[in-house]
């Protein structure tokens, strides 16, 4: 290891198989946490580069513990974290109204590290028990169009990287690679990113993987589309940046995107929305976002798919997704 921080240090990269060799190492526990902290204050300090994500992203996929579900062609909806705006858990709710409408999610999260609540903070507060059993979660896939691959039950080659993110608190390569290392395999990504340089680098890497996908950034910061000013959307021949306008939506201030400052305050919230009683603003965010997916899915105009991500919401559907989720997850 000593070799390759020297190499970086240096401000040289890493080829795609030294990538591959350091996050192997890292996964087997051979690299200690001062020296994983040195590697990810490098890749704090500088961007990076495609040869690396890639060397990176086939280390975690050969150690995670993988389950097939492509037979349900299902969609990963999940930014990055890390853009320090403390906003609700706009991506985990998109998806119950994206499951409310008849399409299958395969979520892929974690704890916060550099937010206050992540997607399983919020969803084990309010009674979910993750698992990695296929048959369990295949069964909800089935019966509740959902289910939650929580990161550590499916990466346990990172359990050593874990406590030195929680210590550094602070979006590290982790927040970048999370995203690209679903278990499930999607077919369809749903990815946010927190600049634009981040969004350019995930539009290559999908490119060259050939999949169904959608990169957003709200240009104000965002790793989602937070209505608050122009975001831009990225894809399978898509480049655009659209205002909120553009999609028949308001501008909001990001006072109104407010998350809570504790896991209880971002799960009020989160059940306020899926119950019809949260504000305007944040229906119309969770529902831009859950039609973003519906239309990498089953294309389609923004209307059609706001007026999808609209109905699911406001008929209950989204809500049934969630509580037919959580009840399976006890069983």
């Amino acid at each position: 290891m000593k070799e390759q921080l020297q190499i970086l240090l240096e401000g040289y990269t890493l080829s795609t198989e030294e990538a591959y060799t350091v996050l192997s190492r890292i996964g087997r526990g051979e690299i200690n946490a001062s020296q994983i902290s040195a590697f990810i204050t490098i890749y704090r300090m500088r961007p990076i580069r495609i040869e690396e994500l890639i060397g990176f992203r086939q280390a975690l996929l050969e150690m995670c513990l993988s389950v097939d579900l492509t037979a349900y062609n299902t969609v990963d909806i999940v930014g990055t974290g890390g853009d320090g705006k403390n906003t609700f858990n706009i991506s985990t709710l998109a998806c119950f109204v994206v499951s409310g409408a008849g399409i299958a999610v395969t979520k892929h999260g974690n704890y916060g590290v550099s937010s206050i609540s992540g997607s399983s903070n919020v969803l084990e507060y309010l009674g979910v028990r993750f698992t990695s059993h296929p048959d369990a979660l295949t069964r909800q896939v089935e019966q509740a169009n959902f289910c939650m691959l929580h990161a550590p039950l499916f990466h346990p080659a990172l359990k050593n990287v874990g406590p030195v993110r929680k210590e550094l608190g602070i979006k590290t390569l982790f927040n970048i690679l999370g995203p690209l290392v679903n278990p499930a395999n999607p077919t369809h990504h749903v990815l946010g990113t927190y600049n634009t340089d981040l969004q350019r680098l995930y539009t290559y890497l999908h490119q060259s993987l050939q999949s169904s996908f959608v990169i957003a950034h709200s240009l104000d910061g965002y790793d989602e589309v937070s209505l608050t000013g122009p975001f831009k959307l990225t894809g399978n021949k898509l480049e655009h940046i659209y205002h909120p306008t553009d999609i028949g939506c308001p501008t909001y201030t990001e006072k109104e995107l407010w998350g809570g400052d504790t896991i209880a305050q971002a799960a009020d919230i989160f059940m306020s929305v899926l119950e019809g009683k949260g504000t305007l603003a944040q229906k119309d965010v969770v529902q831009a976002n859950a039609a973003v997916a519906i239309r990498c899915v089953k294309g389609g105009t923004w209307e059609e798919a706001l007026a999808m991500a609209k109905a699911s919401l406001e008929s209950g559907k989204a809500l049934h997704s969630f509580k037919t989720f959580v009840s399976l997850t006890q069983l």
